[in-house]
């Protein structure tokens, strides 16, 4: 993938949007706003094949999904942070309440597995600002984005599987961080 015109101060920041396009690894990140039925499945996937994922997740995730999360944590995945409440994160100025964005959500995982979150974030919708990047990254996080996504979050507009395949396959490339979503229907059968 081209780079994008932020990389210079993304590297100021621990923010990430690609691996290292030499070697052949994807990165699989799922973010996780609700349950919509399929989690479980995606789960049993990823498990017979022995492949590690990131789920991102809002604080309801886990208050509303506590076996789930147990599960993740306990197979291997990378359970992260995405926000209190979803919202754009460069729109949050008051360094308390962006604070309390992240680590309520810290707080819910380690209620739930007694473990401490893992130190990676995904600002909501991808929306940030150098302010925000800065304020993660004093808290001690790394910014987690992507290098490939398509829109499959919409339930009323799943993507058909001819469709997600060819968009996945033509644009994964070495170093892909790859965004899904775990509410979606077509993902799960795919």
């Amino acid at each position: 993938p081209e780079p994008i015109k932020e990389a210079n101060f993304f590297r100021k920041y621990n923010t990430y949007y690609v691996g290292d396009p030499k070697e052949k690894v994807i990165y699989l990140t799922f973010d996780s706003g609700y349950e919509n039925g399929y989690t479980n499945t995606m789960l049993d996937v990823l498990k017979k094949h022995k492949a590690p994922a990131n789920f991102f997740v809002v604080e309801s995730y886990i208050k509303n999904n506590p076996d789930i999360i147990k599960r993740m944590e306990k197979e291997g995945h990378l359970v992260c942070n995405h926000s209190k409440s979803h919202v754009s994160m460069a729109s949050i100025h008051d360094i308390d309440k962006f604070k309390d964005e992240i680590l309520s959500v810290s707080a819910a995982y380690k209620e739930v597995t007694g473990k401490e979150m893992p130190k990676y974030f995904r600002p909501p919708m991808g929306k940030f600002s150098e302010e925000s990047l800065k304020y993660t990254n004093d808290m001690g996080y790394s910014s987690i984005f992507w290098s490939f996504a398509y829109v499959d979050w919409y339930n009323d507009q799943q993507p058909t599987h001819e469709f997600a395949k060819n968009k996945i396959y033509s644009r994964t490339h070495p170093g892909a961080i790859v965004l899904l979503h775990s509410n979606s229907k077509t993902n799960c059968e795919i």
